[in-house]
């Protein structure tokens, strides 16, 4: 199977197998954006957009309609708020991660606190990020995820 080379941000260097469609491409990760704004769930996409490897797979507006999107739509990684209506991202964040197949997560808030970030953990999702550092810090976080690590913006 072919190997990419990775380059993490200490400039670790390390081996990663890809993973191959059918037809011998390489499968793109698929991203939900849940966030009950939509402009800021526009703004996300552009980012991940940025990524030819990454492909935005959908997007919910609130709680519920995450976890019919994600039973729906299957995605590899979820972009969660912490603010919405119905149910909020947290406790979205801890039902990802207690299901029978856990999807992995990334809580993108506008909430800067420890107390923020120590619930974010206490939920179960892998990664924190404050919105005002996302153009710095959402891909970054994204791919220490995807990679098996957490990221949790300072």
């Amino acid at each position: 199977m072919p190997v990419n080379l990775v380059v993490n941000t200490v400039n670790t260097v390390f081996t990663e197998e890809t993973s191959r469609g059918e037809d011998n491409r390489t499968v793109p990760v698929r991203i939900l954006i849940v966030d009950d704004h939509d402009i800021v769930r526009q703004g996300v996409r552009v980012l991940l957009r940025s990524r030819a490897d990454w492909e935005v797979c959908g997007e919910a507006e609130d709680g519920i309609d995450a976890l019919e999107k994600i039973d729906q739509l299957k995605p590899d990684l979820v972009v969660l708020d912490v603010s919405m209506p119905y149910k909020d991202g947290l406790a979205v964040a801890t039902e990802l991660s207690r299901s029978s197949a856990p999807v992995k997560s990334v809580v993108l808030t506008m909430h800067n606190s420890a107390e923020m970030a120590a619930a974010v953990k206490r939920s179960g999702a892998k990664g924190f990020v404050v919105k005002s550092h996302a153009a710095r810090d959402l891909l970054r976080a994204i791919d220490a995820i995807l990679e098996g690590g957490v990221f949790f913006s300072e």
